[in-house]
């Protein structure tokens, strides 16, 4: 069964129900956040990093720890394009399974991993790099708890067309541009499942948005949208 359906009705449900998240732009500009989860992969996410400089699109991924240290040279392209970097766990392990610690050094493991990768200094990254997607879309108001304590941003989603159980280009792409508006920010993945049409997929939807007269932004930009009452970390 395909859950792509009700994920807009998820999505008006638990955005204000949890407010400390990041679930889209304020939507007073066409602006439009393309995410990535799962990668790096060493053969779809150079497909993906291909497509993105074609049109000049900066994008923003959350990695797994263990996928960044089995493709370092693949994150190093990705950080040395200029896209917006977040966690997605060591594992791709849903939090509320981890014990507090576990998911601490889960965390903290794929900063290592990305500072190794990418030759960046450690102390910058885990500054810099705190945008948490968790993984499946599930977290507990505990797991939230945790995150704000350690200083991360919850980032959700706002548009999921279910591309992981690969329902092919065209249905992905047609599901994306039905559901797009202001502010959206949209989940894709270039890991194992799924990535095999994420390439495709992007060439078609980014021309089409634009047509449209939507512009791509990073999951930092939607951040500094927002009100300093909204801001979480």
């Amino acid at each position: 069964m395909q859950f792509a359906p009700i994920y807009p009705f998820i999505h008006k449900f638990l955005k204000p129900t949890f407010p400390g998240c990041l679930w889209a732009g304020r939507g007073n500009a066409k602006t439009i956040a393309l995410t990535f989860d799962d990668g790096p992969h060493p053969q779809f996410t150079p497909q993906l990093l291909e497509v993105l400089a074609q049109y000049q699109v900066r994008a923003s991924f959350f990695w797994l720890g263990a996928c960044v240290e089995r493709s370092p040279e693949v994150a190093l392209a990705t950080w040395q394009q200029d896209h917006w970097i977040g966690l997605h766990g060591y594992r791709h392990t849903s939090f509320p399974l981890l014990s507090e610690q576990e998911l601490k050094q889960s965390l903290e493991a794929t900063q290592r991993a990305i500072a190794q990768a990418c030759q960046i200094d450690l102390t910058y990254v885990r500054q810099n790099i705190r945008d948490v997607r968790p993984p499946n879309g599930v977290f507990t108001p505990q797991t939230l708890n945790y995150l704000a304590q350690w200083h991360y941003r919850p980032v959700m989603w706002s548009v999921v067309p279910e591309d992981w159980v690969r329902p092919g280009i065209d249905v992905t792409v047609a599901r994306v541009v039905q559901q797009i508006q202001n502010g959206s920010l949209v989940v894709l993945h270039d890991g194992s499942c799924g990535g095999e049409d994420v390439a495709a997929s992007v060439a078609q939807l980014i021309p089409r948005l634009q047509q449209q007269g939507y512009s791509f932004v990073t999951i930092d930009q939607l951040w500094q949208e927002r009100s300093p009452s909204q801001k979480a970390g």
